[in-house]
């Protein structure tokens, strides 16, 4: 066998067993959620009741609406204030505090969760005793995951924004578009991709996430992880397999739409591109 056929085949082997590592775990967690046995890793027969066992499984149903509602807030702002961190790093290199600036954005990326989310405890906790406000609960999961879910999504919008062509910015505002108007013509649909990926990463993140939820969580405030983590501790049930199913589900058709979008936006892009080269 030829170096490059076995450089070829190589390389493929241990790219397949990387995938087989991710997904093999998350493909035997499906199957086990159709399993009758209630032991969650011994195989009895094909059957459904753990799915049509989530409607009156009250605790985890409330769980899991508590962790959409605050997934999608907190996508939806991380995207707002990471696109705005993003702008003031990348369109105006020098402002007082800028590394300061930078360095904060930065911090919740490499800081342990444990840490963030003790610090926030602490302030919440003295926030409360001084104003008697917020009471731990949506609103204080939703900062923390704020807090994380920002610099994730400064870091991807970021990195669109030095690669876009400035010239196209340039050429806009020598044809009369004012500054509002070139951010909304001209570089907010550039960096829609950019946007789009931000706001599936930070939905993921705050969906799943359960070391700042029980930090900041109150009482009748428990997240889905959390539910599952409470009862991992004392045994889990494949009511809980049946869940996660159809988490994997939906966040699944959310990417693959999500992909497909973006592929199609990418398409017009460019034929865009090759039919202005043409005129």
């Amino acid at each position: 066998m030829s170096a490059a056929r076995f450089n070829k085949w190589f390389g493929r082997g241990w790219l397949s067993l990387g995938y087989a590592f991710l997904y093999l775990p998350i493909l035997a967690l499906v199957i086990f959620s159709f399993n009758d046995s209630p032991v969650p890793n011994v195989w009895g027969r094909f059957t459904l009741k753990w799915y049509a066992a989530l409607g009156t499984d009250t605790e985890i149903l409330s769980g899991l609406w508590l962790s959409l509602r605050i997934a999608f807030f907190t996508a939806c702002a991380s995207v707002v204030l990471g696109t705005l961190a993003a702008l003031a790093l990348v369109k105006h290199r020098r402002f007082i505090g800028r590394t300061l600036f930078s360095g904060m954005l930065s911090a919740p990326l490499v800081m342990p969760e444990v840490i963030i989310g003790l610090s926030l405890l602490l302030m919440l906790v003295a926030l409360q005793k001084a104003l008697g406000f917020p009471e731990r609960g949506l609103m204080t999961i939703w900062l923390g995951h704020l807090l994380l879910g920002m610099a994730y999504a400064a870091v991807v919008v970021q990195a669109r924004l030095k690669d876009l062509n400035p010239q196209l910015e340039e050429a806009a505002m020598d044809l009369g578009a004012r500054p509002g108007q070139v951010f909304w013509l001209v570089t907010l649909p550039m960096i829609s991709q950019a946007l789009m990926s931000a706001w599936l990463l930070t939905f993921t993140l705050s969906l799943d996430d359960v070391v700042l939820s029980a930090f900041l969580s109150g009482p009748g405030a428990t997240t889905m992880p959390l539910v599952i983590f409470s009862r991992a501790r004392l045994g889990l049930n494949p009511s809980v397999n049946a869940v996660a199913t159809l988490t994997v589900l939906l966040v699944s058709v959310g990417v693959v739409c999500a992909s497909l979008l973006i592929a199609r936006r990418e398409r017009l892009r460019a034929a865009e591109i090759a039919a202005a080269a043409r005129a």
